[in-house]
């Protein structure tokens, strides 16, 4: 391919890059390129388009995104008879929605069960929150799940969370069908891939989807590489018969700010009455950490709440204790969130080899004195979430993904929302933010070749082309790409990532050689 830019460490000023079997075989400038593989090659005008390594989302969930896709999406609505009317005009027997968000309508409460059963017409209604820890549901849909009136987290009228909202998302699972659960795994992967990501880590688990959903899944051929994790104490054997990575993931420690079910050191300001759920104590963590590094499979948690951290770092001292510290680093254990966190317990974690999924989107959407953090926590422990330079000056790999349907699919706009932090210090430089949506991810999978997430000769030829452009306000037809510059950078500068700046738009997406999505009529020529 040639004419266009190459983020390359390999050759900073690069335009052109040649590909053979699958793997980059070299990177240079449009010239000696041509003189070097012209002849008899297959050429890709790249017409001033920005290649570089795909990008990794590290944690997702397929099925419920692609639910989403097609279902009922709530995240745009800003009021109670909003829901309602969105409930009123879903088709289907059963109504699959997501997204609401209490903290931002008027009323500050969600639809009454009173109210759904009145807009659904006696359906099964499952309208899971925009954090995905509790959810609204029918009377139709809580009659097939009878298990959830006496679990921890049942209202009589309100969201349900806890074990009860596990009860009822399992029977909205179950009443989807294999042709609508095969439909939504596709359509997602095709949207992520539509978004320059190559790799997906989908976060499983038996309160969350099922283990046939996640081996269909794993299953599926011709789109992004799918990175499996089972979320579930001592499934060893589960996880290796579906082909799962290891057992982490939503490995619940404890659930999430917006439902009040992270655990915290201290009551919510909102609902002193709270301080949320723990779910797993220090010795269940150790216990796992300890089966998972003998097995020498990756453990891993989702974890939230300062006092979760707490618990999740005694568990792993306690584990260091049986196995030793080089044990753990070497299986690479993961944590997901991790939005509480010291510095003291970032040097421990960095120590252990532990990487981070983080979800910058988090930070863009609740961050910020007046978000829903400040609301749950107060503005002093609610702007300091989210901490990524303490975690990366700590030395802990950082890979960032969407936990979609949690937040959008938008890789540029998660690399945006990492440096541009809403709280000053918090955030981290471009190429950083980048690297860890990129080569952060397949090293949070336990891939840390030196290679792999990058454009250089041997690795693979794994990557998207963006046009990276945006209309000059004022100048008729014309556009200007911009750049942004890192003098310290021995790699091409990063498209502008500016509030307000247009976000790169893909082109191609290819998976070790193979295009996984191609934009029509944007490029000509092979992978």
């Amino acid at each position: 391919m040639l004419g266009g830019r190459i983020y390359s460490p390999a050759s900073p000023e690069a335009t052109a890059m040649a590909v053979t079997d699958g793997v980059v075989v070299w990177v240079g400038q449009d010239t000696p390129g041509t003189a070097l593989y012209g002849e008899g090659a297959e050429v890709v005008h790249l017409d001033g388009a920005f290649v570089a390594p795909a990008f990794v989302d590290a944690h997702v969930h397929a099925t419920s995104t692609g639910l989403l896709l097609t279902g009922v999406d709530l995240t745009g609505c800003r009021s109670v008879a909003q829901v309602l009317a969105a409930v009123r005009e879903a088709p289907g027997a059963t109504v699959w929605g997501h997204g609401w968000d209490e903290t931002r309508w008027a009323e500050g409460r969600a639809p009454t069960r009173s109210e759904l059963d009145e807009a659904a017409g006696g359906r099964p209604v499952y309208l899971s929150r925009i954090d995905v820890h509790s959810a609204l549901v029918s009377t139709a849909l809580l009659a097939a799940a009878p298990g959830a009136r006496s679990a921890a987290g049942f209202s009589e009228d309100g969201p349900l969370s806890r074990e009860a909202h596990h009860h009822v998302r399992r029977a909205a699972k179950e009443s989807i069908g294999a042709a609508q659960r095969a439909a939504a795994q596709e359509g997602f992967l095709r949207h992520a891939a539509s978004r320059g990501i190559a790799s997906v880590h989908e976060c499983a688990g038996p309160d969350i989807s099922g283990l046939a959903d996640l081996a269909e899944l794993l299953g599926r051929t011709g789109g992004p590489k799918v990175v499996g994790y089972w979320g579930e104490l001592g499934a060893l054997e589960a996880a290796r018969s579906v082909g799962a990575r290891g057992l982490a993931g939503d490995l619940f420690v404890d659930g999430a700010l917006g439902s009040r079910t992270a655990a915290l050191c201290a009551p919510y300001a909102d609902e002193p009455g709270t301080s949320g759920a723990l779910y797993l104590d220090a010795a269940a963590i150790a216990e796992h950490v300890v089966a998972c590094t003998r097995a020498e499979v990756q453990a891993g948690f989702h974890v939230i709440g300062d006092a979760a951290v707490a618990e999740v770092v005694a568990g792993f001292e306690l584990a260091e204790k049986v196995v030793g510290g080089p044990a753990l680093a070497g299986c690479r254990h993961r944590l997901e969130h991790l939005e509480m966190v010291s510095a003291e317990q970032a040097a421990k974690l960095a120590a252990w080899g532990v990487a981070a999924s983080v979800q910058p989107l988090f930070d863009a959407e609740w961050g910020g004195e007046s978000g829903m953090y400040a609301q749950r926590l107060g503005v002093a422990r609610g702007t300091g979430l989210n901490p990524f330079s303490r975690l990366a000056a700590s030395g802990v790999v950082l890979a960032l993904g969407s936990d979609a349907p949690v937040t959008t699919v938008d890789p540029w706009a998660a690399v945006r929302a990492a440096v541009h932090h809403r709280t000053d210090g918090s955030g981290v430089s471009p190429r950083a933010a980048f690297t860890a949506h990129t080569r952060g991810g397949w090293r949070a999978a336990g891939v840390d070749d030196g290679l792999t997430g990058t454009l250089v000769p041997g690795a693979p030829a794994t990557y998207a082309v963006w046009r990276a452009e945006e209309l000059v306000v004022g100048a008729a037809d014309s556009r200007v790409q911009r750049w942004s510059t890192d003098p310290r950078s021995r790699v091409p500068a990063l498209p502008v990532l500016e509030a307000g700046a247009a976000l790169p738009t893909c082109l191609r997406t290819v998976l070790g050689g193979q295009i996984i999505f191609d934009r029509e009529g944007a490029l000509d020529g092979p992978a």
